[in-house]
């Protein structure tokens, strides 16, 4: 048997960067995210989000991929968001950003992850852990 303990920062944002997450759609997006992640068995440390953008704070089993771990989640929150919110017409942009951190940076992460509306606030936010794929080029996904 295997062992391996890898940490991931996930960070992807609204279709056109849309600010569509309210405070009722962060709540069932998080839900929706934490319910996936259990039956992945994907471990959350943390979610956090402003109104066109949410960050992951987890580690992943080696029995999924990195990128069909992301497609699930993304997959269930629009669905759920869709469902619970008529009218709001959402959905992520294609793409992600994808960090990796060791077990001495994890709590930083956390900690900046949970953090991300004061974060965005105050200008205070990491350029190095915001990254997503270009905004202007991408595609739709639900």
């Amino acid at each position: 048997m295997s062992y391996r303990r890898l940490h991931y920062h996930l960070v992807w944002a609204t279709y056109r960067r849309r600010p569509t997450i309210t405070r009722d759609v962060e709540r069932s997006i998080h839900r929706t995210l934490r319910n996936k992640a259990r039956e992945l068995k994907v471990f959350v440390y943390a979610i956090g989000n402003v109104e066109d953008h949410i960050h992951l704070a987890i580690s992943i089993l080696s029995t999924i991929a990195v990128a069909e771990c992301i497609r699930h989640l993304k997959g269930a929150s629009s669905y759920i968001v869709n469902r619970e919110h008529a009218g709001i017409d959402f959905a992520w942009q294609t793409g992600y950003g994808a960090f990796t951190s060791g077990d001495r940076d994890k709590p930083m992460v956390v900690t900046y992850v949970r953090n991300q509306k004061r974060h965005h606030g105050a200008g205070t936010t990491l350029s190095d852990l915001e990254r997503t794929p270009d905004d202007e080029n991408e595609e739709r996904e639900e």
